[in-house]
């Protein structure tokens, strides 16, 4: 082998031993021990930091540990040893616990002081005070405004005591904290109080009295609901509905569906339902329409009552198919008085069902309904309906609607079989 050869092997050699070395390093670098111990130094620059600065290092020493135990190929713990170590989950809990410790010492900033500003401007706008709790309220606005001024020398208040302005005046307090430029290390005990007062602000939010705090009889009397009851009734048990007979006396509608929409009784329910039945008021339309949609038989007929064409829709849901007869019929009858035009083909349709007793509700919502398109449909039912008590709903109809076509045909019937039906057409004769 010539000299040249000779000085080629031994570069060689000595390239891959200098590979191996580098390699046995790295594994060095990236065993476990390592990784520990340099979060043991990143634990000592934490304990030692003093500034933001000195929390950005320890950061950027955590980042890079991380990162280099990703890399590492440290042992995989034996999985039929349930006690066995595992090194790499071990080291990512010490690294997360660090970043915590990092995060709770970072701060406060300015930020954190807006933020909470911001929040208790939105309880102000958002909260429905009590009377009881305003004034808290008031007291807890200025004395935030107090520490402002006290913190960052500036005079600041609100308009009055209405929440919108005391809630401006916070808002102002948030934009002169966040305009001051105020530094996380110098200014760090100027933040802290202002955090300080603001975490304070929010807490004396919470504690002063809202609306949701009361009770519905208290709800109810800070609004006057039991004012209409004098001490002769207002003894009587119970007194909300006693009040609720009053208001039915006076005409008076919006008391009794606030009755209806406050008390979770079944027993108020069921007797404030009864009222707006006998009144059939207008303004109970969007309460009752609610309770209606889930197919309760006396909302309907309170639908009914009221006659207004948009609840149509909705009821012609409750007639398609032989499902609950009883609601069937009480919703016929609902269509019938509301009078919408839109019901005449849904309601003739009814006078195929299978129960006669709905065949006989839909021709009597027919009559109410008293349009002209009803009256070949109600003479086909007169003629071959096998119920006598459907054929006399049908001529019964028949007469409502009223016009000539209508009363020719009842009148061929003068001496039909069923007597109900004989005494509608003698009506149309």
């Amino acid at each position: 082998m010539s000299n040249g050869d000779d000085e080629a092997a031994d570069d060689a050699e000595e390239a891959a031993d200098e590979q191996a070395d580098a390699g046995e390093a790295e594994e060095t670098a990236l065993s476990a021990d390592t990784l520990a111990q340099r979060l043991d130094d990143a634990e000592e620059s934490l304990e030692a930091a003093e500034t933001e600065a000195d929390l950005d290092e320890v950061e950027e020493q955590l980042n890079e540990i991380e990162a280099d135990l990703e890399a590492a190929d440290l042992p995989e713990p034996d999985e039929d040893d349930e006690d066995a170590e595992d090194p790499a989950a071990e080291l990512e809990d010490r690294i997360a616990d660090l970043r915590d410790q990092l995060e709770d010492q970072r701060g406060p900033y300015a930020d954190d002081v807006v933020a909470a500003l911001e929040e208790a401007q939105s309880t102000i706008t958002d909260t429905r005070w009590t009377e009881d709790g305003r004034p808290d309220v008031v007291t807890a606005v200025q004395s935030y405004l107090g520490t402002t001024a006290e913190q960052l020398d500036t005079e600041l208040s609100a308009e009055s005591d209405d929440p919108e302005d005391l809630a401006d005046a916070v808002d102002q307090a948030a934009q002169v904290v966040e305009g001051s430029a105020l530094d996380p290390d110098e200014d760090a005990e100027t933040i802290a109080a202002l955090l300080d007062g603001a975490e304070t602000l929010q807490d004396d939010l919470k504690a002063a009295e809202e609306w949701d705090d009361l009770t519905v009889r208290e709800q109810l009397d800070a609004e006057g609901f039991y004012d209409v009851l004098e001490s002769g009734n207002r003894k009587d048990f119970p007194a909300e509905w006693n009040a609720v007979k009053v208001y039915e006396e006076l005409g008076e509608v919006e008391p009794i569906v606030k009755a209806l929409e406050t008390f979770d009784s079944d027993f108020m329910e069921e007797n404030v339902l009864d009222t707006l039945w006998r009144m059939g008021p207008e303004e109970a339309y969007d309460a009752v329409h609610q309770r209606a949609q889930k197919r309760n038989k006396r909302p309907v007929e309170i639908l009914g009552k009221i006659g207004d064409d948009d609840a149509a829709e909705t009821l012609h849901d409750f007639i398609d198919g032989d499902g609950d007869a009883a609601l069937q019929k009480v919703t016929l009858r609902a269509l019938g008085e509301i009078g919408s035009e839109d019901s005449v083909e849904p309601v003739a349709q009814r006078l195929d069902a299978d129960n006669y007793e709905i065949r006989s509700a839909a021709a009597r919502s027919l009559g109410l309904l008293g349009d002209t398109r009803a009256i070949e449909p109600l003479a086909d039912v007169l003629e071959n309906d096998e119920a006598n008590e459907v054929r006399a709903s049908a001529a019964w109809a028949l007469n409502q609607i009223g016009t000539e076509r209508a009363l020719d045909v009842l009148a061929d019937y003068t001496d039909d079989r069923a007597y109900l039906v004989q005494s509608e057409a003698e009506k149309a004769v």
